[in-house]
């Protein structure tokens, strides 16, 4: 029997600074697997391949923030080889065990006891004024088209499936997937978007436009967006906060839904409500509810309690009956 082979990648920083990258390699490696160690993956240029892992590599096991799953995902894409992350960083929306759980997760990874997620990504064909054929990149979270000139705007043109929606000046455009929707699309007003939807949406920057609301596809569609000839400024363009490019006044771009897909590992089987409500630590009490719970003295709180008595014996019914 072969030896399982597993690609850790970390960040330098906590590959020198700690002892949570140590152990987890040496308990993969006490379970029999050959390890191998990436802490810097520099970034690839736009529309160039980067390095991926060997075929025979069983998994990739993250361990950092959402910015190291990002990274790590350049190296399986157009792969079958799965990633599985172990939050080190901030929230690690994309992580799937916590740092606390290290022990358990790596338990799970040589025990095989875990399932795929297949993630959606978006594939982006840039064409510059004059060529003759698109330079193309993809991102599992978003691609961003933004302003070069940080004092003026970029002006562009929208479009869903060659029928043209809108144009304006923004400081730029964000084009996110599902993953993506809970990043930076989610940071500048977009809404969240569960995993296993097949969409794309598309949430203006700062837009000097009456109509500049997000708009959601579904994955049969695409977005195109052109940089108008008479911008004040030359457009930037960037994926998943690594590959970037310089974009001139006249660029064409298309954005859709890939052909390939990302593997995600799951372990814990916790539904992505759940993880929602954890991650943004939601207020799932509402302050009437919060206020009834209380027990307040006032007519108001009175009738709370009357309304809470009931809420409570149908739930109880409800547990009943299941």
């Amino acid at each position: 029997m072969s030896q399982r082979s597993a690609v850790v990648v970390t960040h330098s920083r906590l590959r020198t600074g700690g002892t949570v990258v140590r152990e987890a390699v040496e308990q993969l490696r006490q379970s029999g697997f050959s390890v191998s160690i990436i802490d810097n993956l520099e970034a690839p240029e736009f529309g160039m391949p980067s390095p991926i892992v060997d075929e025979d590599t069983e998994i990739v096991v993250v361990l950092g923030g959402d910015g190291t799953i990002l990274r790590a995902a350049e190296l399986v894409k157009c792969t079958n080889v799965p990633i599985l992350g172990v939050n080190l960083g901030h929230v690690g929306f994309l992580a799937e065990f916590e740092s606390f759980q290290m022990s358990e997760a790596m338990g799970k990874i040589a025990a095989h006891d875990y399932s795929i997620d297949s993630r959606m990504i978006a594939h982006i064909d840039v064409w510059l004024p004059g060529a003759d054929k698109p330079i193309s990149d993809w991102a599992l979270n978003d691609v961003t088209l933004e302003r070069s000139d940080r004092g003026k705007m970029v002006e562009v043109s929208i479009r869903v499936d060659d029928v043209e929606m809108s144009s304006f000046s923004c400081d730029g455009v964000i084009v996110a997937t599902p993953t993506g929707s809970t990043a930076y699309a989610f940071s500048a007003g977009g809404p969240i978007i569960w995993p296993d939807v097949k969409a794309l949406q598309l949430v203006p920057l700062a837009a000097h436009a009456l109509f500049a609301r997000p708009l959601i596809i579904g994955s049969d569609s695409k977005f195109s967006l052109d940089i108008l000839d008479e911008s004040t400024s030359d457009g930037w363009i960037c994926c998943d906060g690594r590959r970037q490019l310089g974009l001139p006044r006249g660029t064409h771009i298309e954005v859709r839904e890939s052909h390939d897909t990302l593997r995600l590992a799951r372990l814990s089987g916790v539904p992505f409500t759940s993880r929602l409500v954890t991650k943004f630590d939601l207020p799932v009490v509402g302050w009437r509810e919060h206020r009834y719970r209380k027990g307040g003295q006032d007519n108001g709180a009175q009738h709370g309690g009357r309304w809470q008595d009931e809420r409570q014996q149908g739930l109880q019914q409800q547990g009943d009956q299941q």
